[in-house]
């Protein structure tokens, strides 16, 4: 029987399959068990045709492209279920603080920016590291030395709060009778004048008066950030904030720009965002919005909810109170941004039109509260494809394990979060104590319950290198420290880990025909520098991507290659 010739051969092996139909995949295997394995992969047509071994090496013609993979593992590409590329581009041309480790280093960045631009008016980016500065909230004064006449406005590393100087609240007319906004606080003094540190929705009464990008800023910003992500092995990916808030700009118009003119390569789900200041008569404009913003490899029908903050400035919402620096108990248990009475009829009501529903939920409060908003759709509707997904899950009560698999949510883990650190160790573990600090990032009690594991960066948070998460999730350490393993019975093995950045993700994304090396699927791949399986697991996070395809075409390729 005559096959026609390959366009693209990759052969040589390894092949990490991750195809669940094959034995001892994803899903099936047993711990310790080597997952199945190919050598030999063809591609035609921008599709995978054959998986296999020396048999697969008849497909090659004359005009076949033959990559000898010299013993470097083969992947499905991987995709990132929790990310915000085109804000990550914008601050990357802007005061890019994230480098920095101390507050001399932070100030440093920012002096040096405001010297090399000053004709900017605003001094805008963001990045900086909580534990740089005492109880994670530096002061206005700071900023007002190094630019006493120009607003600064500066998000941390995590966007839940921003650092702003004495000028950018004089336009914003924040003074000490400013009242906090309801989803978000000003930090004061003793006095109770505002400090220059802005908490949740606070960050919007100031950042609504920085300049706007323009919408070629943000296109220009897309093909960066793409052009990084593809660098890391990323082929797709599910940008978790589709709309204009917190200070930060509406990136759908760049998507569909690139996807109009060819420039996205990557895969896009977009997932709106629900504006908590408003209930269920936004709907119909999600609907809309849905139907207007889908075009080529890009489309938006997730819708982002958020529903609670973070624990290091006490906004994750709890079950019990957080405690203070003296381990008593405090009044505080923390934000629900969502009326947690109404949200299980929004959920219901986005279920019933076909909607995902993407949830912020740290806390286990917040996660509590999503899973029962997820049990009351399927109550409501039945059975039903939407796939809802809960990212971040930093506490998660035991009673809620098992519920994830008998709900079929699945569980967007950020790994990299789960650490020993100084924003862990200093900022967040005394404030919950013992018992429920215990309880963060359970992705090893996921795993062993049948929860489906996505993963993503949240960049830029933090870094949109798989390889790096990939790493923490393994060890529970992050890469090239000493500190002790992070609750070890909480690692996962490297296949699963592999899977949720891999099949997890793409089942969270609807990409059903991508996420596995198998014949039929979309040739989305990625070839490692090595195979980190033969090495120690505490160098996963040396492996480097060598190439990229989308698609069955090369996007990246690494110097040398």
């Amino acid at each position: 029987m005559h096959h026609p010739h390959a366009d693209l051969v990759l052969t040589g092996g390894p092949v990490l399959t991750l195809d669940p139909a094959l034995p001892q995949a994803l899903g099936f295997a047993r711990a310790g068990e080597t997952p199945f394995r190919a050598t030999t992969v063809a591609v035609t047509g921008g599709r995978i045709t054959a998986v296999g071994h020396d048999d697969v090496r008849e497909l090659i013609g004359p005009r076949t492209e033959v990559v000898d993979l010299e013993g470097r593992l083969l992947i499905p590409g991987f995709q990132d279920a929790h990310i915000h590329p085109v804000s990550a581009g914008l601050e990357l041309t802007q005061c890019d603080l994230t480098a920095a480790k101390t507050a001399e280093e932070t100030l440093d960045a920012v002096r040096t920016y405001a010297h090399a631009h000053p004709d900017r008016p605003w001094i805008t980016g963001g990045g900086w590291s909580m534990e740089a500065f005492e109880g994670g909230t530096p002061t206005r004064e700071l900023l007002d030395r190094i630019a006493p006449d120009r607003p600064v406005y500066l998000p941390n590393r995590d966007h839940h709060g921003a650092w702003a100087n004495s000028r950018a609240l004089e336009i914003a007319r924040v003074t000490r009778h400013t009242p906090d906004p309801a989803d978000g606080r000003f930090e004061r003094d003793a006095q109770g004048v505002p400090t220059g540190m802005l908490q949740e929705g606070a960050m919007e009464v100031v950042g609504r008066h920085a300049p706007k990008s323009t919408p070629a800023d943000r296109l220009k910003a897309l093909l960066h950030a793409q052009r990084l992500l593809h660098s890391y092995g990323i082929t797709a990916w599910q940008d978790a904030l589709i709309g204009s808030v917190l200070g930060m700009d509406d990136p759908s118009d760049a998507y569909l720009a690139a996807a109009r003119d060819g420039s996205l390569t990557a895969r896009v789900v977009g997932a709106l965002w629900w504006d908590r200041e408003r209930g269920a008569e936004q709907i119909p404009e999600l609907v809309e919005r849905r139907a207007a913003l889908r075009h080529g490899r890009f489309r938006a029908d997730s819708v982002k909810m958020m529903l609670d903050g973070v624990a290091e400035t006490g906004t994750a919402a709890l079950l019990d109170p957080y405690l203070d620096r003296c381990g008593c108990v405090t009044a505080n248990s923390g934000t629900s941004f969502i009326d947690p009475g109404q949200l299980p009829s929004y959920v219901t009501e986005l279920d019933a039109l076909g909607f995902q529903v993407h949830f912020h939920a740290l806390g286990d409060r917040a996660v509590r509260d999503a899973l029962d908003a997820v049990e009351a759709a399927r109550r409501a509707n039945g059975p039903s494809d939407t796939r809802p997904h809960l990212a971040h899950l930093q506490v998660v009560h035991p009673d809620d394990i098992n519920r994830f698999r008998a709900l079929g949510a699945t569980a967007n883990m950020q790994p990299l979060w789960a650490a020993h650190e100084p924003q862990m160790d200093e900022l967040t573990i005394p404030f919950l104590g013992a018992e429920r600090a215990a309880q963060q990032y359970p992705f090893g009690a996921l795993l062993r319950s049948g929860a489906t594991l996505a993963a993503g960066s949240d960049w830029p948070v933090s870094s949109a290198n798989p390889l790096e998460g990939i790493h923490v999730a393994v060890n529970r350490v992050v890469p090239g420290a000493k500190d002790p393993v992070f609750l070890p019975e909480q690692r996962i093995d490297l296949t699963a880990a592999f899977g949720a950045y891999t099949a997890g993700s793409a089942y969270v994304n609807h990409l059903d025909d991508t996420g596995s090396v198998r014949p039929g699927a979309l040739a989305d791949l990625v070839v490692l520098d090595r195979d980190p399986y033969d090495g120690d697991a505490g160098a996963i996070a040396e492996t480097k991507v060598a190439l990229t395809y989308v698609g069955g075409e090369r996007v990246y390729a690494a110097p040398g290659y």
